[in-house]
């Protein structure tokens, strides 16, 4: 009888550790859950601004480009041009604006069954968190190239 009450007091302390445990392992992952969601959150916040970082640097060197074209063609032709290239930098890829120009053209001609001749313009959005070129040809075309 004395086994009977010693077992059933074992079993009930095993019982209640197994319990204590279980609550502590739920507190715990709980507790990670938040330490996660608020590492989630920083990194958010960090992509978030190295992204307006990128988008203002290429928006910087667009119109740099652009401010560089408009002075080189009221410019005398005896004069040198300036060679300017483009590039956009992110998480380790790179792209020269020459290469988006290029891709953008052929996916245009491939869509509408036109020639590169008949292009008059083009308007290039580079959006490097999506890995992608947005372009509008001529003011009503458009269309979306990744890379």
């Amino acid at each position: 009888m004395a086994r009977k009450r010693t077992l059933a007091k074992v079993a009930a302390k095993t019982e209640a550790v197994a319990a204590e445990t279980a609550k502590a392992a739920a507190e715990k992952t709980e507790a990670v859950k938040e330490v996660v969601a608020e590492k989630t959150e920083a990194v958010k916040e960090v992509v978030a601004e190295k992204t307006d970082a990128v988008k203002d640097a290429v928006k910087e060197a667009t119109e740099k480009t652009v401010k560089t074209a408009k002075k080189t063609t009221a410019k005398k032709p005896a004069k040198k041009e300036i060679k300017v290239r483009t590039f956009v930098q992110y998480y380790g890829k790179e792209v020269e604006e020459k290469e988006m120009i290029a891709a953008v053209k052929k996916d245009w001609t491939k869509v509408n069954g036109k020639k590169v001749g008949d292009i008059k313009d083009i308007t290039l959005y580079v959006k490097p968190e999506e890995a992608a070129v947005y372009y509008v040809v001529n003011g009503t075309d458009s269309g979306k190239v990744a890379f």
